[in-house]
C-alpha cells in the first residue's frame, strides 16, 4: 500500500457508501483516463476483474456461436476463456522472439485463412508488461476491418512510442489484481475513446436493469461493477504507480547486473527505446544448452528450497487441456519460451535482504563467487 489507500477507504465508510458504486469509484475511473493520456479523451469503466472486462468487451462487439476471435496463444486464461463464454471459436497466434507477444506474420495467415469468416476481435496481450509491436498488428486488423480488443492487463505503466499501453485498441483491459503493478486487491477497467461503449459496459455490468421504477430487464446482464471501497484503494494506488514502476524496473536492472557475465541467461528485452516496459515481472530464458545443463526447473527448485517463489512462464493457451484440438497458427516460439522460461521474485517491496537471499541461491546454482 502507498500510505493515502486508508484515506479514501475511511471516507467511503464516513458516507456510509460502501455498495458498488460512488464517489470513489467515479474519481477512480477519470484518474485512470487522464493517466492514460492527457491530451485525448478516455473513458474508464471499474468494474470487478480484467477478466470481467474483457468479457463485456466481446458482448460489446456482439461476439457470439460462429464467430471467430484470434488471441495470444501466450498468456493467462483470463485473456482466452471469455471468447468461450460467448461459445465462439478460438484462434490461438504464437509469439514473436523479440518481445514474446502476438507475431504479425502468424497472425496475418490466420486472417488471411479465416477471410470470409466471422473474424469479430484480435486479442493481443502485453506480456509481463512488455508492449506488443501494436503498429504492425493494427495494420493487419485495419486491413481486415476486425476490431483489436487490447489486453493490458499486466502493462499499466508500459507505453510504446510514447503512447500508454491501453489507449491502442478500440476496447482495452487494466487489471488491478492482487499481483498487479497496483492492486485494488481486485479489479480491472475497460478503457475506450467511445463512450458510448462505456457506457453500455456499465450497463451490462450492473445487471443490465432497464430505466424504470421496478426491476425491469430487456438483456442478460452481469454483477460486474467495482464497490466504491475497492476503488478507494485504487485511488490511493493510483498516486504511487510511477513509484511502483521505477521498483520494477530498478527490480529488473538488479537482475541484469547479477547475471550479465552469465552464458546462456537472456531477458524478456525491450527491443528499441521506442519501448517503455513496467517490467511488471522479470522474466528471463535458461538454456541449459549454454549453462552447463542447468535448466529453468534447476533453478526454479533451488529457489523453493529456500521458500524463494518463482514460477514458469505461462504454459501457452493451446497447449492447455482444455482447449485441446484447437487451431494454432506459428513456427512454436511460445512453446519453448515456456519450456525456457522463468519469473523471477519481482514484487515492489522487495528489500535489499530479500534480494542477498535470491542471489546467494543463484550465486550458488551458477557457482558465480558473492
Amino acid at each position: 500500500m502507498g500510505g493515502t489507500e486508508e484515506k479514501y477507504v475511511k471516507e467511503a465508510f464516513d458516507s456510509n457508501w460502501v455498495a458498488p458504486l460512488g464517489p470513489n469509484v467515479n474519481q477512480f475511473e477519470i484518474v485512470i483516463s487522464e493517466s492514460l493520456s492527457t491530451s485525448i479523451k478516455y473513458h474508464t469503466a471499474a468494474l470487478t476483474s480484467g477478466t470481467a472486462v474483457l468479457h463485456l468487451a466481446l458482448r460489446i462487439l456482439n461476439v457470439t456461436a460462429g464467430d471467430v476471435v484470434m488471441v495470444q496463444s501466450f498468456t493467462f486464461c483470463g485473456t482466452t476463456n471469455l471468447v468461450s463464454y460467448q461459445d465462439a471459436e478460438i484462434v490461438f497466434i504464437d509469439s514473436e522472439p523479440e518481445t514474446w507477444n502476438i507475431c504479425s506474420e502468424a497472425l496475418a495467415q490466420a486472417m488471411s485463412d479465416y477471410k470470409g469468416k466471422k473474424v469479430k476481435a484480435i486479442m493481443p496481450v502485453h506480456l509481463y508488461g512488455m508492449p506488443a509491436k501494436m503498429d504492425q498488428i493494427q495494420a493487419i486488423a485495419d486491413q481486415y476491418q476486425v476490431p483489436v480488443i487490447e489486453d493490458a492487463a499486466e502493462a499499466l505503466g508500459s507505453s510504446l512510442n510514447g503512447q500508454s499501453c491501453g489507449t491502442f485498441g478500440l476496447m482495452s483491459a487494466l487489471s488491478f489484481n492482487g499481483n498487479k503493478i497496483i492492486t485494488t486487491s481486485g479489479g480491472g477497467a475497460l478503457v475506450s475513446k467511445n463512450k458510448e461503449y462505456i457506457d453500455n459496459a456499465r450497463f451490462l455490468a450492473t445487471q443490465a436493469r432497464d430505466e424504470a421504477p421496478h426491476y425491469q430487464h430487456s438483456q442478460i446482464g452481469y454483477n460486474y461493477r467495482m464497490s466504491n471501497i475497492v476503488a478507494g484503494i485504487g485511488r490511493g494506488q493510483m498516486e504511487v504507480l510511477d513509484d511502483r514502476v521505477a521498483h520494477r524496473r530498478e527490480n529488473n536492472q538488479r537482475y541484469r547486473e547479477f547475471f550479465k557475465d552469465i552464458k546462456g541467461i537472456t531477458f524478456q528485452t525491450e527491443p528499441s527505446s521506442n519501448y517503455f516496459s513496467n517490467y511488471w515481472l522479470t522474466a528471463i530464458l535458461i538454456d541449459p544448452m549454454l549453462t552447463g545443463g542447468i535448466s529453468r526447473e534447476d533453478v526454479r527448485l533451488a529457489l523453493d528450497a529456500e521458500y524463494i517463489e518463482s514460477r514458469p512462464l505461462w504454459k501457452p493457451m493451446h497447449m492447455q487441456p482444455v482447449y485441446k484440438g484447437s487451431k494454432f497458427y506459428g513456427s512454436g516460439v511460445c512453446e519453448k519460451l515456456f519450456e525456457q522460461g522463468l519469473c523471477l521474485p519481482s514484487g515492489s517491496n522487495l528489500t535489499d535482504n530479500e534480494f542477498d537471499r535470491i542471489f546467494e541461491v543463484l550465486s550458488r546454482i551458477f557457482k558465480k563467487s558473492s
